[in-house]
């Protein structure tokens, strides 16, 4: 059995819980200090008629927009011929939890996904995995800021504003940056025993993983266990998807 935490009286857990809420306000204004310079970030122009290959065919990157005036994309690393067992568990647990957009549909945010990778095999896995918006293979996408950025780096966040007929990359992020939409991660960080991962700074005896081991089961990600039909998992298509993303 693991570790746990010392046992005290009520008055002494509301007292440290109490200083811990200070610090974590801190942390609170820290952020919105960040986003608000992240507002006043300049941007770049784009390729609003670059061709992106949709459920119905070529798409200019300016319809992606859905009439909308700003876009959030996710760029969804891609193993071509791996399978659906084979693709990222990275990029899987950095967006499975995005599974409803309605909230930035509301103050007018369309939501997408790209990935380098042939439609053919792009669209068994969104349905697969039931992911209910949109997917776009970028794939001949001659613009980096549009197909992928961050260095041609994918498994990132990149946001776009529209202006009229134009397009502007105003945002991204990759890294431990994706974690904004990993809510399942952030309640992991509420428990006693956080996320179970060797780099956590941790209590001696408190459980611990290697890093990224629970996005994954037998070299399939985690999400997929729990769909029917999942294909028999294979370690060997998952190898190159591990070696990368971790």
């Amino acid at each position: 059995m693991p570790a746990v935490p010392e046992v005290v009286d009520r008055d002494a857990w509301v007292q440290q819980r109490n200083a811990l809420l200070g610090r974590e306000k801190a942390h609170t204004r820290e952020g919105d200090a960040i986003a608000a310079a992240r507002r006043r970030l300049p941007m770049i122009k784009v390729d609003a008629q670059a061709k992106l290959l949709g459920e119905h065919g070529p798409v200019p990157f300016l319809d992606i927009f859905q009439g909308r005036d700003q876009l959030i994309v996710y760029k969804h690393m891609w193993w071509p011929g791996a399978g659906i067992e084979g693709q990222c568990e990275g990029c899987t647990a950095s967006l499975f939890d995005v599974h409803d957009t309605s909230y930035l549909h509301h103050r007018g945010v369309s939501f997408a996904v790209f990935a380098d990778a042939p439609w053919d095999e792009i669209a068994p896995f969104k349905e697969f995995m039931g992911y209910p918006y949109d997917w776009y293979s970028a794939t001949g996408v001659e613009d980096e800021a549009v197909a992928s950025s961050l260095d041609a780096e994918r498994g990132n966040y990149s946001c776009y504003l529209r202006v009229g007929d134009d397009v502007y990359l105003t945002y991204e992020v990759t890294g431990r940056g994706v974690e904004t939409a990993m809510v399942q991660a952030h309640l992991l960080d509420l428990t006693v025993y956080g996320r179970q991962e060797e780099w956590e700074d941790s209590p001696a005896g408190w459980p611990q993983h290697p890093t990224a081991s629970w996005w994954q089961r037998d070299g399939r990600p985690v999400p997929q266990w729990s769909r029917p039909g999942a294909a028999p998992a294979d370690p060997s298509l998952g190898q190159a998807a591990r070696k990368h993303c971790h």
